[in-house]
């Protein structure tokens, strides 16, 4: 990291992603682990994370977009690379190309790619993915009659082989069992309804993040693993003794104004913050547009020579106000902590989500759009 450049970042600690891999690989207990880089690495930085992963083992990766999938084809990742979403029309081709196996929800997304694929790969026929909607209700096929009678014409298409079938857990990271139970009953179900068809796919994944340890009978062939991988379990049901998982994603910045002020000082937009003391204020180069959510103003804490401060006044695109009145010795350039641990303290992202009314997964994500990473 160029310092010139921000006096804000984020940290990526490569090695407690590689331990966290190995920790889910284990309570996999043998089956592939299909690691989830969608969202650039739910905002870790897809290449590095990938090229980590890649040597640690990891059988695939999962991404969301075309695009996503040639940007790691372009910087040498040689894994099998999943994709979670639908593929773009027109980018059958291109997909068979670069190796990316897609998931296909009905018959006229696999005509594509036989048609593509028996101009490109003569010799050999290219995988592709049954989606299955076991109860999620986003993509695949609805496990009736009528779409094993679909899936019986796709695996007559030529060029193409169904190489595995795939359907996604809704609740699974949730107290109340009975839906996933029923989720993986009804994939249970219809693959071996396939298997009566002649259609046996060689990989079936259903297991999710959470239901990794918390299900195993929905392991099967393959897991995929996203929130996990940066060291977040999904919720409170996951155990955190069975599954060792450290945070991989810190968020830190320079103190770049320091200022004694009087009382009666108005801090931010629309006077949202007076002083009601002679008071330090600290302001940080980051603001809603770098992640940190707005809805923080009057919240939000940092951490600041092992102190914590309030985040006071409304929280501004690029920048942020801190109060330090309380922290000894404060000084311009010290460095703040937003995202992680210092000085025995901690700030995590399940405490900025719930006070910002969202998820973990949206609070890496955005702190990772902007700000640039310092890999560790």
């Amino acid at each position: 990291m160029d310092t010139k450049r921000r006096e804000a970042w984020v940290e990526i600690d490569l090695h407690a992603l590689e331990q966290n891999f190995t920790a889910i690989r284990a309570a996999a207990d043998g089956c592939a682990v299909v690691a989830a880089v969608k969202a650039d690495a739910y905002g870790h930085g897809a290449v590095l994370v990938a090229r980590t992963l890649e040597a640690a083992g990891a059988g695939y990766f999962g991404v969301a977009t075309f695009d996503e999938a040639a940007a790691l084809r372009e910087a040498g990742i040689q894994t099998p690379l999943v994709m979670l979403g639908t593929t773009p029309r027109g980018c059958e081709a291109d997909s068979i190309r670069l190796g990316i196996i897609p998931a296909v929800s009905a018959y006229e997304d696999a005509l594509p790619f036989s048609e593509a694929a028996v101009l490109l790969r003569r010799n050999e026929p290219a995988d592709i993915i049954i989606a299955l909607d076991t109860g999620m209700g986003r993509i695949g096929f609805l496990g009736d009659e009528a779409a094993r009678a679909e899936i019986a014409k796709i695996a007559e298409l030529p060029g193409i082989r169904i190489g595995g079938i795939a359907s996604h857990l809704a609740t699974s990271e949730e107290s109340d069992t009975a839906y996933t139970l029923g989720q993986i009953a009804s994939f249970d179900e219809f693959c071996g309804q396939l298997t009566g068809d002649g259609i046996r796919p060689a990989v079936r994944s259903l297991a999710n993040s959470a239901a990794i340890s918390r299900f195993p009978a929905s392991r099967y062939d393959a897991v995929r693993s996203g929130i996990m991988l940066y060291g977040i379990y999904p919720s409170g049901e996951v155990s955190r003794s069975s599954l060792p998982l450290t945070p991989v994603m810190s968020v830190r910045a320079n103190i770049v104004c320091l200022r004694n002020v009087p009382a009666g000082f108005c801090v931010s937009y629309g006077k949202k913050f007076i002083t009601q003391r002679e008071s330090v204020i600290a302001t940080l180069p980051l603001g809603y547009a770098d992640g940190l959510p707005r809805v923080l103003t009057g919240t939000g804490r940092v951490i600041i020579r092992g102190t914590f401060a309030p985040i006071v006044g409304t929280i501004c695109m690029d920048q942020c106000m801190v109060d330090v009145t309380d922290v000894p010795g404060a000084q311009k350039y010290d460095e703040a902590t937003l995202l992680g641990s210092s000085g025995g303290l901690s700030i995590t992202a399940g405490e900025i989500a719930e006070k910002a009314g969202t998820i973990t997964y949206e609070t890496l994500c955005r702190f990772g759009q902007r700000l640039p990473k310092l890999y560790r």
